[in-house]
C-alpha cells in the first residue's frame, strides 16, 4: 500500500496574530479561508515545501518549526500537515488568493474555513494570546 501524499500548511504567527488566506478558486472553495501551503513535491521535505509554498503564495520567506495539531486526512491518498512558521523576510501579499487577514484568537471561529483547516482550530488557539 502506498503512503498518502502530504499537503503542508503554515501557521504563520506575527505579533500574536495568525495569517489566513481566502481562496479565489476552485468554485467550491472560493471565499473559504485556509492556511498558506500546498503539496509536498517528490523528494522534498515537509519543511522545504512550507518554505517554497509561502514564497509562491505570499512572496515571503519563512522558517518552519514544529508540527501543529494532528495530520488531517483530506482523502484516502492525501493528508494535511501544518507547521508553525515565522516570517524571516518580506511582507505577505495575496499572490494566488483573494485576500489575506491577520487573525486574533477570537477571530478564528468567525471565518468560513475549509473543512480540513477547521479541524485544526483547537490546535491553533494555543498559539495565540
Amino acid at each position: 500500500m502506498r503512503s498518502a501524499r502530504v499537503v503542508v500548511g503554515a501557521a504563520i504567527i506575527r505579533n500574536g496574530l495568525l495569517l489566513a488566506q481566502q481562496r479565489s478558486y476552485p468554485a467550491d472553495a472560493a471565499g473559504k479561508w485556509e492556511l498558506p501551503g500546498g503539496r509536498v513535491e517528490p523528494d522534498e521535505t515537509d519543511h522545504a515545501a512550507v518554505v517554497r509554498e509561502c514564497s509562491e503564495e505570499l512572496n515571503v520567506t519563512v522558517e518552519p518549526g514544529d508540527q501543529v495539531g494532528p495530520d488531517v486526512p483530506l482523502r484516502s491518498d492525501l493528508l494535511l500537515r501544518v507547521f508553525a512558521a515565522h516570517l524571516t523576510d518580506g511582507e505577505p501579499e495575496a499572490v494566488e488568493h483573494h485576500a489575506l487577514r491577520w487573525l486574533t484568537a477570537a477571530d478564528l471561529d468567525t471565518l468560513d474555513w475549509l473543512p480540513a483547516d477547521r479541524v485544526l482550530l483547537p490546535a491553533l488557539h494555543p498559539l495565540l494570546p
